[in-house]
């Protein structure tokens, strides 16, 4: 029984510490990567930590200078499969599901929420990378590309009341919509 109650207070505390809530969803999210992370794969938290608040049709910018490597471990399959919604994968299984898996979710959770009908994705959101990641590259990942030294952070700073949101150090905490929609209720 102790444990348990434990285990609830850390639980209430963490929740309390390291979510932000949210009252409106936002059109644009500049969502700055610290440089402890050196490449999309750990970087990619700055956008799925944040895509509860991203409004449908919205844009979130992983604003990192200093990244340069989508991933030096698995940037040749990510390369190879790009960034996909997850019924995207899931739909076409045959087709991925000898593709290392971690690989995959890495994929679904960067690119975000959306659906897969047809032979047609549609992504819920964009999702743009302001990195050394040359264009090129971006597009064949599947991502958007904007030139980092074009993006002044003190430009998107404190226009929340606008449906713009910078986030310096994103990816440490998890951002929620204090009434999220349905959507968001379904995916957890």
């Amino acid at each position: 029984m102790a444990r348990k109650a434990a285990w609830d207070g850390a639980s209430d505390l963490s929740r309390q510490r390291h979510i932000a809530y949210q009252e409106n969803p936002f059109r644009t999210i500049l969502s700055c990567a610290p440089t402890m992370y050196e490449e999309i794969w750990t970087a990619g938290k700055c956008m799925y930590k944040l895509e509860p608040v991203l409004a449908d049709g919205g844009e979130l910018i992983i604003y990192a200078p200093h990244i340069s490597e989508v991933c030096v471990t698995h940037g040749r399959v990510i390369e190879e499969v790009g960034y996909h919604c997850r019924d995207y994968f899931l739909k076409q299984w045959d087709k991925f599901k000898y593709y290392p898996w971690g690989v995959l979710a890495h994929s679904a959770h960067v690119r975000g929420l959306g659906t897969y009908e047809n032979g047609v994705e549609t992504p819920r959101a964009r999702v743009t990378l302001a990195t050394r990641i040359p264009p090129e590259k971006c597009r064949k990942i599947n991502l958007g590309y904007r030139d980092p030294n074009t993006i002044r952070v003190a430009d998107y700073a404190h226009r929340e009341d606008e449906g713009i949101l910078a986030v310096p150090k994103a990816g440490e905490t998890l951002f929620r919509l204090k009434n999220p929609p349905a959507w968001a209720k379904e995916e957890g």
